[in-house]
């Protein structure tokens, strides 16, 4: 699953703060995410879910997990239908190296589905990054 990114909310004192952890190179990252397709009361129902792991030591200052980014050299292995056992995939669940991602502080508007736009990923300016 292609992303920019994504937020993380830590407690600051009384409120929850969000950050914005994003690549340092400026590429998308490829969350490590499954999909179905069924049939529920003749409906088709398709859904898909982002692994989550353990967080790695930067995220870990904010949550204890985080999801699974895959490394670029392993994105065809994930996709790869004919790959059948899990043991060969689970070794791609784990934490993502800590130098791949930057983290800062954002406005807590990102906290409403009202709100979307690019403009959520601004840093503030308030002290807040880790």
């Amino acid at each position: 699953i292609p992303a920019d990114g994504f937020y993380e909310w830590r407690n600051v004192g009384s409120r929850k703060q969000p950050y914005c952890i994003a690549p340092v190179n400026g590429r998308p990252l490829a969350f490590a995410g499954l999909w179905d397709r069924w049939e529920r009361d003749g409906q088709v129902v398709e859904s898909c879910t982002i692994l989550v792991t353990q967080a790695n030591a930067l995220i870990a200052r904010i949550h204890d997990r985080m999801p699974v980014i895959l490394d670029p050299k392993d994105e065809a292995a994930w996709l790869d239908p004919t790959i059948t056992d899990p043991a060969v995939l689970k070794p791609l669940l784990a934490p993502c190296p800590v130098e791949w991602l930057r983290v800062w502080s954002v406005s807590t508007a990102v906290n409403t589905t009202r709100h979307d736009g690019p403009e959520l990923m601004a840093p503030l300016q308030v002290g807040l990054d880790l």
